[in-house]
């Protein structure tokens, strides 16, 4: 199948690749080979959708012409009536090119998979607990606003209030796309609910995103190297207490990387999420090591604490959002908590990416 990354505007050679695949899916021994050929139309899919969303904004583009040429020709109420609904139409077209350029941005070659999100409390005790409480809310609004599925794979519970750590599942087109604008340090101000003396807190979280890789990557993982624990599921009471060794927590002896999932009642389902996330998460480490030549993910992320923020969310003393790789603010902290981070992710986007975050230093992070 031709090559379908970048050229998002290219609608003739999409149509190629998408006659070309369906020549494919009709060969009688198309199904022989199940998982190639699920991705095959899996692909087709996302190719034939991104080509009707073209052509229906072309249909639009041809109708807000019509509609001005239409204005040219009135005089006096006409023109007037014309004019403003040519304005109302250019006005969601717009939108609509905004939307479909930013697609235009999501080149890399897994930037179309689903995304695997973890948040990690960081420095700030309960306060940092109950704060990754709050993004992981604020991350499931934000994807389900955005249209995609959310699958919790591994939860776990702070000591007082909150979640240490919680990891995600969010699936579809180009999840792991936008996703990954998220990843780094998050820093939270407020006054603190916990403290009765009501004074100003600091807290820290880490956001992790990795592409969900497909089994198929070239990475083999050796029973050597793997130490695999089995403990019971945390849940609520009653009849969803987990009574057997379901969950599972691998840990990869040669990097130290560590995943855990929970959410399957077979531990032979939790093996296999589990093991599918690790060779992501090593997989994305491989990947980073690749990138010297910009700053890495990993080392960008650096410690859960001050100085290695990407975004920080003031709602004491006063209130303000503002993400330091682009300047990206708002004064609307409920609304961003609600999941608006579409302002965010989208400058983050056209900024560059990662390239663009190579140019923050340690004094837009403490401003």
């Amino acid at each position: 199948m031709p090559d379908t990354f970048g050229g998002i505007f290219d609608v003739a050679k999409k149509k190629d690749a998408i006659a070309a695949a369906e020549v494919k899916m009709a060969d009688a021994s198309f199904w022989d080979d199940t998982d190639a050929a699920q991705k095959l139309t899996g692909e087709v899919s996302r190719l034939k959708r991104l080509v009707e969303r073209m052509e229906v904004l072309q249909t639009e583009v041809d109708d807000v012409k019509t509609m001005a040429e239409l204005a040219a020709e009135e005089e006096g109420e006409d023109a007037e009536m014309a004019a403003t609904e040519t304005e109302q139409l250019t006005s969601k077209l717009q939108e609509k090119i905004d939307r479909l350029e930013l697609q235009s941005f999501l080149s890399g070659p897994h930037d179309s998979k689903n995304a695997i999100l973890s948040v990690h409390s960081g420095a700030g005790g309960t306060e940092s607990c109950d704060w990754a409480d709050m993004l992981f809310r604020m991350y499931t609004r934000w994807a389900e606003r955005s249209g995609f599925d959310v699958e919790i794979q591994d939860l776990q519970a702070g000591e007082e209030a909150g979640i240490s750590k919680v990891t995600m599942r969010i699936a579809g087109d180009n999840a792991y796309g936008f996703a990954k604008a998220e990843r780094g340090v998050h820093r939270l101000v407020r006054i603190s609910p916990f403290d009765s003396n009501k004074r100003r807190h600091t807290s820290f979280c880490s956001v992790d995103v990795i592409a969900e890789i497909d089994d198929d990557i070239d990475l083999e993982i050796r029973d050597d190297e793997l130490r695999i624990d089995t403990y019971r599921a945390s849940g609520k009471g009653g009849q969803h207490v987990n009574k057997t060794d379901s969950a599972v927590r691998l840990t990869h002896l040669p990097t130290g990387i560590v995943v855990a999932c929970q959410n399957e009642r077979s531990q032979l389902k939790n093996k296999g999420t589990a093991m599918k996330i690790l060779k992501s998460r090593i997989f994305e480490q491989k990947e980073d090591e690749k990138r010297s030549e910009m700053e890495k993910f990993y080392g960008e992320k650096g410690e859960i604490a001050w100085g290695n923020q990407i975004r920080n969310y003031v709602f004491q003393p006063y209130q303000m959002v503002k993400d330091l790789r682009t300047g990206q603010e708002t004064s609307n902290v409920q609304e961003v908590m609600d999941g608006a981070l579409d302002p965010f992710v989208h400058a983050w986007l056209r900024a560059g990416g990662p390239i663009g975050r190579a140019s923050v230093n340690t004094a837009d992070l403490e401003s």
